[in-house]
Order: C-alpha cells, then structure tokens, then sequence
C-alpha cells in the first residue's frame, strides 16, 4: 500500500505576530500615501507624532516596510504604451525559473515581473515608446532567450492599482474579519 505522508494545511490568516491594529492602520495610510508626513499620519490616526514615528522606524527594521514607491505616469515620460507579456519557458529551463527572472527584472523597459504558477510562468508588465518598441521588445528580448517556449502579448488600455482607490476597511477587510 502506497502511503503518502500528509502535510497539513497552511494556516490562511497568517499574520506578523508582533503587529498590531495601530501597526497595520499605519501600514494601510502609508500604502495610500507613502509621502505622507509623520505629522499627519499621527493626526489621521489621532496618536502622537513620536508613536508614528517609531513605530514606522520599527516596521522598516522588521521588513514589514521594504520600500516606498512614487506613482510614474508612464505617456508623461514618452512611454505611451504598456503590455503585460506571458511568457512560459521550456519544460528543461524550469530549474533556471529564479535566475530568469532576475535577469528579465533588469530589463530597460520592465517594471515589473510575476512569476505564477499554472500554464504561464511569468507575466511581465512592461512600458514602451509605442507598439513598434513593444514588439522588438518581446521578439528581440524575451522570445529569443533559449529558456522561452513561448510568449503572448497584451496592451494595457489602462492600469489603476488598488492602492490607489484603498477605501477605510484596512487589512481586516481584506482578510475577510468583520
């Protein structure tokens, strides 16, 4: 008899154990805003300025704060054009999935790189000129990699974020809490 050793199943609402609501409301104001002064994130949370300060201090030493990001209009930059390109690799590249992507996220013209799992195993969201930069993107850096079965390419019409229509019902809402 065949016996498979069973793993159990990972808890869903894994959370940092240290971080509390403060904590996380915190998190949420600054992912709405990250140029938010500490000043006024301490009064939109009504707690002191020294709270937020350290608090924030300590997430960033935690790793729960990895960075800070300004939102780029692309066409203000002469990049009218974004794809969000899915590319697969051949069965025999598969063990070279991780250093595919760190080659491919220091590509000119990429901003981003998903690695998914299922038929596709990246999408890479990407911002060109116009078409003509695209394609020679996609045929001349991507397809022609020796690592890539196949790739198929989409033009972004438009791209909103969800952190930048982020509505008052914080993390817990996300997590499906009451």
């Amino acid at each position: 008899m065949d016996h498979q050793p069973t793993r159990p199943s990972a808890p869903t609402n894994l959370r940092h154990p240290d971080l509390d609501q403060l904590d996380e409301r915190i998190l949420w104001e600054l992912m709405r805003d990250a140029q938010i002064t500490n000043a006024a994130l301490a009064a939109r949370l009504h707690v002191s300025p020294s709270t937020t300060h350290a608090r924030v201090r300590a997430l960033k030493e935690a790793g729960v704060i990895r960075s800070s990001h300004v939102s780029v209009d692309y066409a203000a930059l002469g990049l009218d054009v974004q794809g969000i390109v899915y590319v697969r690799l051949r069965a025999q590249a598969r063990p070279q999935i991780k250093a595919y992507a760190r080659k491919v996220i220091r590509l000119p013209n990429v901003l981003s790189v998903t690695f998914m799992g299922g038929e596709v195993d990246f999408l890479i969201h990407v911002a060109c000129t116009g078409t003509a930069q695209l394609r020679d993107f996609v045929a001349e850096e991507l397809s022609m990699d020796p690592a890539v079965a196949s790739t198929h390419t989409n033009i972004v019409f438009e791209h909103l974020t969800g952190l930048e229509h982020l509505g008052g019902g914080g993390f817990a809402a996300m997590r499906g809490e009451a």
